[in-house]
Protein backbone atom coordinates (compact mmCIF):
# COMPACT_ATOMS: atom_id res chain seq x y z
CA UNK A 1 0.00 0.00 0.00
CA UNK A 2 1.27 3.54 -0.68
CA UNK A 3 2.23 6.07 1.85
CA UNK A 4 -0.56 9.04 2.39
CA UNK A 5 1.20 11.89 1.17
CA UNK A 6 1.92 14.52 3.72
CA UNK A 7 2.05 18.45 2.67
CA UNK A 8 4.38 20.75 4.08
CA UNK A 9 1.70 21.82 6.04
CA UNK A 10 0.45 18.79 7.67
CA UNK A 11 4.06 18.02 8.59
CA UNK A 12 4.91 21.41 9.84
CA UNK A 13 1.72 21.41 11.90
CA UNK A 14 1.92 17.87 13.46
CA UNK A 15 5.75 18.62 14.51
CA UNK A 16 4.56 22.26 16.20
CA UNK A 17 1.18 20.83 18.00
CA UNK A 18 3.51 17.53 19.04
CA UNK A 19 5.91 20.23 20.50
CA UNK A 20 2.93 22.10 22.26
CA UNK A 21 1.38 18.98 23.49
CA UNK A 22 4.78 17.85 25.30
CA UNK A 23 5.51 21.03 26.55
CA UNK A 24 8.57 21.77 24.33
CA UNK A 25 7.17 24.73 23.70
CA UNK A 26 5.69 26.29 26.62
CA UNK A 27 2.32 28.44 27.75
CA UNK A 28 3.24 31.74 26.36
CA UNK A 29 6.10 30.91 24.13
CA UNK A 30 6.74 33.35 21.58
CA UNK A 31 6.51 31.45 18.13
CA UNK A 32 8.44 33.58 15.88
CA UNK A 33 8.05 32.61 12.08
CA UNK A 34 10.90 33.14 10.36
CA UNK A 35 12.77 30.98 13.20
CA UNK A 36 10.74 27.95 12.07
CA UNK A 37 10.89 28.08 8.47
CA UNK A 38 14.95 28.03 8.92
CA UNK A 39 14.50 25.43 11.75
CA UNK A 40 12.24 23.63 9.53
CA UNK A 41 13.85 23.86 6.58
CA UNK A 42 10.49 25.04 4.72
CA UNK A 43 9.25 28.45 3.57
CA UNK A 44 7.22 30.71 5.79
CA UNK A 45 3.92 29.57 3.75
CA UNK A 46 3.82 26.15 5.52
CA UNK A 47 4.40 27.59 8.71
CA UNK A 48 2.06 30.12 8.62
CA UNK A 49 -0.91 27.78 7.27
CA UNK A 50 0.06 25.09 10.17
CA UNK A 51 0.20 28.43 12.72
CA UNK A 52 -3.31 29.21 11.31
CA UNK A 53 -4.32 25.72 12.08
CA UNK A 54 -3.16 25.85 15.46
CA UNK A 55 -4.77 28.82 16.30
CA UNK A 56 -8.29 27.50 15.26
CA UNK A 57 -7.53 24.54 17.62
CA UNK A 58 -6.87 26.87 20.24
CA UNK A 59 -3.59 26.07 20.96
CA UNK A 60 -1.82 29.30 19.87
CA UNK A 61 -3.36 33.08 20.09
CA UNK A 62 -2.06 36.02 17.58
CA UNK A 63 -2.11 39.45 19.05
CA UNK A 64 -1.21 42.40 17.04
CA UNK A 65 2.66 43.31 17.73
CA UNK A 66 3.15 40.16 19.15
CA UNK A 67 2.04 37.67 16.85
CA UNK A 68 1.94 34.02 17.95
CA UNK A 69 2.15 32.77 21.30
CA UNK A 70 1.39 29.30 22.61
CA UNK A 71 -2.06 29.77 24.40
CA UNK A 72 -1.63 30.36 28.03
CA UNK A 73 -3.25 27.27 30.26
CA UNK A 74 -5.67 28.70 32.64
CA UNK A 75 -6.49 25.56 35.35
CA UNK A 76 -10.36 26.58 35.19
CA UNK A 77 -10.29 24.96 32.20
CA UNK A 78 -10.31 21.75 33.82
CA UNK A 79 -14.21 22.42 34.24
CA UNK A 80 -14.45 23.48 30.49
CA UNK A 81 -12.87 20.19 29.43
CA UNK A 82 -14.28 17.75 31.38
CA UNK A 83 -18.13 19.29 30.26
CA UNK A 84 -17.21 19.09 26.98
CA UNK A 85 -15.95 15.29 27.37
CA UNK A 86 -18.62 14.54 29.22
CA UNK A 87 -21.50 15.91 26.63
CA UNK A 88 -19.32 13.97 23.80
CA UNK A 89 -18.79 10.74 25.86
CA UNK A 90 -22.86 10.55 26.90
CA UNK A 91 -24.30 11.32 23.48
CA UNK A 92 -21.69 8.79 21.89
CA UNK A 93 -21.91 6.13 24.40
CA UNK A 94 -25.09 6.22 24.93
CA UNK A 95 -25.86 5.97 21.02
CA UNK A 96 -23.25 2.92 20.78
CA UNK A 97 -25.95 0.99 23.14
CA UNK A 98 -27.96 0.52 20.09
CA UNK A 99 -25.68 -0.34 17.40
CA UNK A 100 -23.12 -2.32 19.21
CA UNK A 101 -21.94 -5.61 17.86
CA UNK A 102 -20.63 -8.68 20.55
CA UNK A 103 -17.29 -8.06 18.13
CA UNK A 104 -17.32 -4.71 19.56
CA UNK A 105 -18.28 -5.24 22.90
CA UNK A 106 -15.70 -8.07 23.15
CA UNK A 107 -12.73 -5.76 22.02
CA UNK A 108 -14.07 -3.08 24.85
CA UNK A 109 -13.58 -5.19 26.96
CA UNK A 110 -10.37 -6.37 26.09
CA UNK A 111 -9.07 -2.93 26.04
CA UNK A 112 -10.05 -1.78 29.35
CA UNK A 113 -8.55 -4.93 30.59
CA UNK A 114 -5.47 -3.78 28.78
CA UNK A 115 -5.44 -0.46 31.06
CA UNK A 116 -4.85 -2.47 33.83
CA UNK A 117 -1.69 -3.09 33.10
CA UNK A 118 -1.10 0.54 32.25
CA UNK A 119 -1.45 1.96 35.66
CA UNK A 120 1.99 2.23 36.67
CA UNK A 121 2.14 3.92 33.05
CA UNK A 122 0.40 7.10 33.18
CA UNK A 123 0.70 8.63 29.77
CA UNK A 124 0.71 5.34 28.13
CA UNK A 125 -2.90 4.96 29.74
CA UNK A 126 -3.60 8.51 28.98
CA UNK A 127 -3.30 7.50 24.47
CA UNK A 128 -5.43 4.09 25.68
CA UNK A 129 -8.00 5.95 26.95
CA UNK A 130 -8.18 8.37 23.82
CA UNK A 131 -8.34 5.13 22.07
CA UNK A 132 -11.05 3.41 23.61
CA UNK A 133 -13.58 6.82 23.91
CA UNK A 134 -12.71 7.56 20.40
CA UNK A 135 -13.77 3.45 19.43
CA UNK A 136 -16.98 4.23 20.77
CA UNK A 137 -17.78 7.24 18.79
CA UNK A 138 -16.91 4.88 15.84
CA UNK A 139 -19.30 2.06 17.43
CA UNK A 140 -21.34 4.77 17.39
CA UNK A 141 -20.81 6.56 13.80
CA UNK A 142 -20.64 9.79 15.51
CA UNK A 143 -18.38 11.28 13.15
CA UNK A 144 -18.62 14.68 14.37
CA UNK A 145 -17.92 13.86 17.96
CA UNK A 146 -15.03 11.75 16.62
CA UNK A 147 -13.09 14.85 15.19
CA UNK A 148 -14.07 17.17 18.52
CA UNK A 149 -13.32 14.56 20.77
CA UNK A 150 -9.86 14.38 19.26
CA UNK A 151 -8.95 18.08 19.93
CA UNK A 152 -10.68 18.30 23.19
CA UNK A 153 -8.17 15.16 24.57
CA UNK A 154 -5.31 17.18 23.04
CA UNK A 155 -5.97 19.79 25.15
CA UNK A 156 -6.69 17.80 28.38
CA UNK A 157 -3.29 16.18 27.66
CA UNK A 158 -1.74 19.26 28.05
CA UNK A 159 -3.59 20.09 31.36
CA UNK A 160 -2.97 17.44 32.44
CA UNK A 161 0.88 17.14 31.83
CA UNK A 162 1.39 21.16 32.93
CA UNK A 163 -0.87 21.27 35.95
CA UNK A 164 -2.39 17.88 37.04
CA UNK A 165 0.34 14.91 36.45
CA UNK A 166 0.23 13.52 40.00
CA UNK A 167 -3.12 13.66 40.69
CA UNK A 168 -4.11 12.47 37.33
CA UNK A 169 -2.17 9.20 38.04
CA UNK A 170 -3.25 8.75 41.70
CA UNK A 171 -7.15 8.86 39.53
CA UNK A 172 -6.54 5.75 37.32
CA UNK A 173 -7.91 3.02 39.76
CA UNK A 174 -11.06 5.11 39.88
CA UNK A 175 -11.41 5.74 36.25
CA UNK A 176 -10.60 2.28 35.26
CA UNK A 177 -13.52 1.36 38.09
CA UNK A 178 -15.56 3.72 36.13
CA UNK A 179 -14.41 1.87 32.37
CA UNK A 180 -15.95 -1.17 33.80
CA UNK A 181 -18.86 -0.15 35.45
CA UNK A 182 -19.73 1.11 31.25
CA UNK A 183 -19.06 -2.24 30.24
CA UNK A 184 -21.25 -3.80 32.50
CA UNK A 185 -23.88 -1.33 31.03
CA UNK A 186 -23.13 -1.74 27.54
CA UNK A 187 -23.33 -5.52 27.92
CA UNK A 188 -26.88 -4.73 29.65
CA UNK A 189 -28.00 -2.27 26.51
CA UNK A 190 -28.74 0.25 29.18
CA UNK A 191 -28.03 3.85 27.47
CA UNK A 192 -29.21 5.42 31.02
CA UNK A 193 -26.71 3.44 33.14
CA UNK A 194 -24.19 4.28 30.52
CA UNK A 195 -25.17 7.87 31.05
CA UNK A 196 -24.91 7.45 34.76
CA UNK A 197 -21.28 6.41 34.94
CA UNK A 198 -20.30 8.93 32.66
CA UNK A 199 -21.68 11.44 34.89
CA UNK A 200 -20.60 10.13 37.95
CA UNK A 201 -17.21 9.45 36.99
CA UNK A 202 -16.71 13.14 35.82
CA UNK A 203 -18.07 14.35 38.37
CA UNK A 204 -15.99 12.79 40.78
CA UNK A 205 -12.65 13.78 38.76
CA UNK A 206 -13.65 17.34 38.44
CA UNK A 207 -13.97 17.52 42.12
CA UNK A 208 -10.94 15.78 42.53
CA UNK A 209 -8.51 18.04 39.72
CA UNK A 210 -10.36 21.54 41.51
CA UNK A 211 -9.53 20.43 45.12
CA UNK A 212 -6.19 19.96 43.89
CA UNK A 213 -5.16 23.34 42.40
CA UNK A 214 -7.06 24.80 45.34
CA UNK A 215 -4.25 22.77 47.83
CA UNK A 216 -1.72 23.99 45.28
CA UNK A 217 -2.36 27.49 45.35
CA UNK A 218 -3.45 27.88 49.08
CA UNK A 219 0.68 26.46 49.22
CA UNK A 220 1.73 29.02 47.05
CA UNK A 221 0.57 31.80 48.64
CA UNK A 222 1.74 30.59 52.30
CA UNK A 223 5.36 30.08 50.36
CA UNK A 224 4.70 33.21 49.05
Amino acid sequence: MLAKFRSKKEIVYDLLRENILTGVYQPGTRLVIDDLATKLKVSQIPIREALGQLEADGFITTEPYVGPTVTPIDANSVSEIFGLLESMEIISSCAACATMTEHDLKSLTQMVNEMDKLLEKPDEWARQNQTLHLFICEIAQTVLIHKMMQKVFDHWDRLRMYYLKDVSTNRLGDAQTGHKQMIEAFKARDAEAVERVIREHNQSAIKSYMQHLEAAKNQQLKEG
